[in-house]
């Protein structure tokens, strides 16, 4: 039987090359990553980037498809962790899975009370791939469900891949990885907008005008290139800013 990948694995190579040569946005980003994801028959990936002299608690999250929740249980310490542990790969290497079934045996890495919650999660199986982009470094965690639904011939390829399709973009993701852009005042509009109020109501909280939360809410879509505050939002959710 063949495995996810290989039945449709010439046409989506194709596809995935093409979308490495139009990447101009974080649109065309995420189009790329999930197209680079189903072709190795995963079910999840996160582009995890560490930057010089940070600690391992402080990967910052490029890009992702994880649920929000799943990010807020796991943190972004064991994030970290999955990113950069032994089983990562770098260019050339062979990939090798971290099965969270298994996981308590890699020693204190990961306990077992963290590999349940990956297996509960949907990730069950977890492949680490180490980037080389400038001086960035950079990691593409991809997972699935259940273990040996990845197919492992493909992940070196989509990992070459990954590398020339970043290398094309580096300030798209140093953008990504960057330190919090948001003044004080602009992270609490967003957050309180975040949860569900309203202009208004975000006046009242902070004692100011709705005029200033506006302009506060404005500014903070402007610095993430976003389009609108739903996308603000989501980018400052996604990369641990609120």
């Amino acid at each position: 039987m063949d495995s996810p990948a290989s039945s449709s694995g010439t046409a989506s190579s194709s596809g995935i090359r093409t979308l490495a040569n139009r990447l101009a946005s974080r649109g065309d980003l995420t189009g790329f990553l999930a197209g680079m994801t189903e072709n190795v028959g995963a079910d999840s990936y996160m582009l995890v980037a560490i930057m010089h002299g940070e600690a391992r608690n402080q990967a910052r999250i490029v890009a992702s498809n994880w649920q929000f929740d799943t990010i807020e249980l796991i943190g972004r310490q064991l994030i970290a962790t999955l990113a950069q542990g032994p089983w990562a790969a770098t260019p050339g290497m062979r990939p090798t899975a971290l099965i969270a079934g298994a996981a308590p045996g890699t020693g204190a890495l990961i306990n077992g009370e963290e590999a349940r919650l990956l297996d509960v999660l949907g990730h069950g199986e977890i492949y680490s791939l180490g980037l080389n982009v400038g001086r960035q470094r950079l990691f593409m965690l991809l997972s699935s469900e259940q273990a040996g639904q990845i197919d492992l011939s493909a992940l070196a390829r989509a990992q070459f891949e990954c590398c020339y399709a970043l290398s094309r973009i580096p300030d798209l993701v140093a953008q990504g990885a960057a330190e919090d852009p948001l003044s004080d005042r602009e992270r609490e509009c967003l957050f309180w907008v975040s949860e569900g109020k309203t202009t208004d109501e975000v006046a009242v909280i902070l004692g100011v005008s709705s005029n200033t939360v506006n302009s506060y809410i404005t500014h903070a879509i402007q610095k993430f290139s976003a389009s609108n505050r739903a996308m603000a939002i989501a980018t400052a959710i996604r990369s641990g800013i609120i």
